[in-house]
């Protein structure tokens, strides 16, 4: 990784991720928010078009 980039997550969330993080047997919760993130990703640039990528987005709850 070239640099690193800093995203407020909220603190009942985060204590979330660690819990599963651990569960799951990553090492950390940063390794499981970019593999999950890497996921999601990779699922949206698979969207046929512009309007199916809207329509995942808004329901993912991006978008209104």
């Amino acid at each position: 990784m070239f640099g690193r980039t800093r995203v407020a997550i909220d603190d009942r969330l985060l204590a979330r991720l660690r819990k599963w993080a651990e569960r799951s047997g990553y090492s950390s919760a940063e390794e499981l928010i970019t593999h999950v993130l890497e996921r999601e990703v990779a699922h949206l640039e698979g969207a046929a078009t512009e309007d199916e990528l809207r329509a995942r987005l808004k329901g993912l709850g991006y978008l209104s």
